[in-house]
């Protein structure tokens, strides 16, 4: 099954993953974990990211990310899903599936929508230990999972998820609104992917929670401690300036965006979206091209 997944952001490289594997793929890009096509040299290297960001953590992740790690399980070997979802499942109602990379927006809002979180199974190779472009298996387990044994935050993800999917629906409705999927897939980008949380009411306490910070060495740093462009997320004119700023998937971002809490961004992102989406009509093309949102390598 080709796939050339829908990404907002700007990439020069093709997607990976496998999406044929001899029929193995279900139709809504789901698959189940080959735990026994990964080698010794694949534990290996998850060990090895394990054991490095873990020791970056401390400073420059939330305290709620650093809490709930441990629940993720082993450290030293590429974990199961279903050992995860045992777990999972009865702390916050939500299950991992495996997918085989990037998938198209509306089966992944889906998941989401149905408290199903897509993990990339396949690993990175050693020679990208230090930066990889597209999400694999440690990304989406070190990164993601975590946050989502909290009740309450793992409760946004899928009302994100239905948010989505309720953007596509009236793309395609009687008086389309075009570009909603892209706003708020934005969104997710500068908070669930790359976001920052003010850790107190002492600005100099930036946390990250972002998942795309969280398992990137080089980034967890710069974010936190070297970022020279950091936006408030707290208010609707907020809001709105981050649905219509563009990013790029392949670098660093030139901007972040600050909550103040889980609570606070759940509160801001709680109400009908349709007259944000309205409010940027028309308005977003012309953002993306603005050069303080157009990144380059």
């Amino acid at each position: 099954m080709a796939v050339k997944p829908a990404v907002y952001g700007q990439s020069d490289r093709p997607p990976r993953g496998d999406y044929s594997r001899g029929g193995e793929v279900n139709a809504d890009y789901t698959c189940a974990q080959n735990y026994a096509a990964y080698t010794a040299a694949d534990h290996d290297t998850y060990r090895r990211l394990y054991e490095r960001q873990s020791a970056l953590l401390p400073d420059r992740a939330c305290g709620e990310f650093i809490n709930a790690l441990p629940k993720l399980g082993a450290s030293d070997e590429i974990p199961r899903f279903e050992a995860i979802n045992e777990r999972l499942f009865k702390a916050a109602g939500w299950q991992l599936t495996g997918v085989p990379g990037l998938i198209p927006e509306l089966p992944f809002f889906t998941l989401l929508s149905n408290r199903k979180f897509p993990v990339t199974d396949w690993i990175r190779s050693p020679a990208e230990l230090d930066y990889i472009v597209e999400p694999d298996i440690f990304h989406d387990l070190f990164g993601h999972v975590p946050l989502l044994f909290d009740p309450g935050y793992a409760d946004h993800i899928q009302a994100y998820g239905q948010g989505a999917v309720k953007a596509h629906a009236l793309e395609r409705g009687s008086t389309p609104l075009r570009g909603a999927v892209e706003m708020i897939s934005r969104l997710y980008w500068y908070t669930i992917e790359f976001g920052l949380m003010q850790q107190s009411k002492d600005s100099s306490q930036i946390r990250a929670f972002g998942a795309g910070i969280l398992s990137s060495p080089g980034e967890l740093v710069y974010s936190v401690q070297n970022a020279p462009h950091r936006s408030p997320l707290r208010s609707v004119p907020d809001l709105l300036r981050c649905m219509s700023s563009h990013y790029k998937i392949d670098s660093y971002q030139q901007q972040y965006f600050v909550i103040d809490s889980f609570e606070a961004l759940m509160t801001l992102t709680e109400p009908d979206f349709t007259p944000f989406y309205q409010a940027l009509a028309g308005t977003i093309r012309s953002a993306c091209r603005t050069p303080e949102f157009d990144h380059g390598d």
